[in-house]
């Protein structure tokens, strides 16, 4: 607390002293309060609706969901978890990891979330880095935990959901909990999150998060810039590990909406869902909306209520976005970008037809959101129309876990350097050109993998492509392409590359481009480039 505000608050008070829980809960912003005061304004609202496997439906109001919250921070506290420790989820996204979150904080630990497709050596690499004090597991994953946890002289207290033989379980201990809320001083510059990135360019960072980079400008961003409000109903399915996932469910909560959790990803039980909840947002990577536009179900009737359709991680399809224009004919498209280390959000964009985007560009992400600074420089920094894009804003991150050099060089000279490549227009709008490691070096040329992709899709037998460069003794780097065709076409990749011809200079055609079953990606559905690097490189 800063001595100036003390000493102003007990002068106010008439020099009586405020305890420095009295002072710290007078003024701070934390999460847990936010959730706090909902219980007591809006204790009937749903904040969650889940579905689990066998279609049983239940519903966490904002009541609800504090009391728990409450119940899992004392019993937290009880396993001598405190304010600076970290506390770790491994489970699908269901009403016990948001419980088990908001439990940490408001004990004033940090969250962390281990993607449950992990195998043994990805788990154990992330618990020796984050050290958390306890975990929350839920028993289908004890199994892979428990082998990564084997070799570890230090673990962590483990809880587990839906019971284990030997194990605490976590309903048992939440109903023998206290749902008071916490005595506990947690300030606005605590660790909320600990965000581990996708790791689709290397080894994973942990991104740190306070509590304030959400209460003074990442929720407040989502209301101006994503159009969001307390009566969204949001079919959500971004999974909770990544910052998609639990960033958006924290600002989403911070206003009071409705998150409907299903199951499972599967087209038919989404349509399914989207028709009984009335869903008005969806948020998730092109393909997801376009999984669901191919089912045979899609239409008016299962996706009316569609307000919004938001998204990231690559370019929606003309088709997609004429399909959802006649289903649901009241929605607009929202197509956005961000970072882990800028707290997520960075920039909006808002149209109904493609015709819509400016100079009908489909790189287009929009334009900063009100809080975000932006500038775009060239390779010797000096600013430039296109080039790398520079940010900084009150939501940066507070840097990576453990990794003061990583920080440093990232946010060198006062900016994040995003990696990004993007074109700034005159009007101020961004377009995504590549990751700036993802742009192919061929012949002393410079190729964007995303536009040779776009050109690739624009083939009607091509599902899905991705585009990158490998080494090449003659090229430095060959453009390749690699491409999921539609079931039946025949499509070769001698044609596939006459397609290209018709629209791309020479050198950026891909020298040879392979039809496979399926491409890497990651639980959000980014392509993981570094994995079609890795498998096709040429010894």
């Amino acid at each position: 607390m800063n001595p100036t505000t003390e000493a102003s608050r007990a002068e106010a008070s008439g020099g009586r002293t405020l305890t420095a829980h009295q002072s710290s809960l007078l003024g701070r912003a934390t999460l847990g309060d936010q959730l706090r005061r909902h219980a007591q304004s809006r204790a009937a609202k749903p904040a969650i609706v889940a579905y689990a496997s066998d279609g049983q439906r239940t519903v966490t109001t904002y009541g609800d969901l504090n009391a728990d919250a409450n119940r899992a921070a004392h019993m937290l506290l009880d396993l001598g978890v405190t304010r600076g420790d970290r506390v770790a989820v491994m489970a699908r996204n269901r009403v016990e990891s948001v419980t088990a979150y908001y439990g940490a904080l408001k004990v004033g630990a940090a969250y962390s979330g281990i993607n449950v497709l992990f195998g043994e050596a990805e788990v154990r690499q992330q618990i020796e880095h984050l050290e958390p004090a306890a975990m929350v597991v839920a028993a289908e994953f004890l199994p892979v935990l428990t082998a990564a946890l084997e070799p570890l002289t230090s673990r962590p207290e483990l809880i587990v959901i839906d019971g284990a033989p030997g194990h605490r379980d976590f309903r048992d201990l939440l109903d023998a909990a206290s749902d008071s809320e916490p005595d506990c001083d947690v300030h606005e510059h605590d660790l909320a999150m600990i965000v581990y990135t996708s790791g689709t360019e290397a080894a994973p960072k942990g991104v740190m998060l306070p509590h304030r980079n959400y209460l003074i400008s990442t929720a407040p961003a989502y209301t101006w810039g994503l159009r969001c409000r307390d009566d969204d109903v949001w079919l959500y399915v971004m999974p909770f590990h990544t910052i998609a996932g639990i960033g958006s469910l924290t600002s989403l909560l911070l206003l009071g909406a409705t998150l409907v959790l299903p199951a499972s990803l599967d087209p038919a039980v989404a349509l399914d869902m989207i028709r009984a909840e009335q869903i008005t947002v969806l948020a998730q990577t092109p393909t997801f909306f376009l999984s669901l536009a191919d089912h045979p179900d899609f239409g008016p009737g299962t996706v009316g209520t569609v307000e919004r359709c938001l998204t990231y991680g690559g370019q929606v399809l003309p088709r997609t976005v004429d399909a959802w224009h006649h289903a649901a004919p009241r929605s607009i498209w929202g197509t956005y970008w961000g970072q882990s280390e800028l707290t997520q959000l960075g920039s909006v964009g808002w149209f109904k037809q493609l015709e819509d985007v400016p100079d009908q560009d489909p790189t287009w992400i929009g334009k900063p959101v009100g809080h975000l600074e932006v500038k775009v420089v060239d390779a010797d920094g000096a600013e430039a129309e296109s080039g790398e894009l520079l940010c900084r804003t009150p939501s940066v991150m507070a840097g990576y876990f453990k990794e003061p050099e990583k920080t440093a060089t990232v946010l060198e000279g006062g900016w994040v350097h995003t990696g990004d490549i993007v074109r700034r227009d005159a009007e101020g709008n961004l377009f995504f050109l590549d990751r700036n490691k993802d742009m192919i070096k061929t012949g002393g040329y410079n190729v964007s993998s995303q536009e040779v992709e776009r050109v690739l899709q624009e083939h009607p037998d091509v599902v899905r492509s991705a585009v990158v460069g490998l080494p090449d003794e003659r090229w430095s780097e060959a453009v390749t392409g690699f491409v999921i065709a539609r079931p039946g076409s025949g499509i070769t990749g001698g044609e596939l590359r006459d397609h290209c011809k018709s629209s791309l200079a020479g050198y950026k055609v891909p020298k040879e481009i392979t039809i496979v079953d399926e491409l890497p990606v990651d639980p959000q559905g980014k392509l993981l480039k570094r994995e079609l690097r890795r498998q096709y490189a040429k010894d």
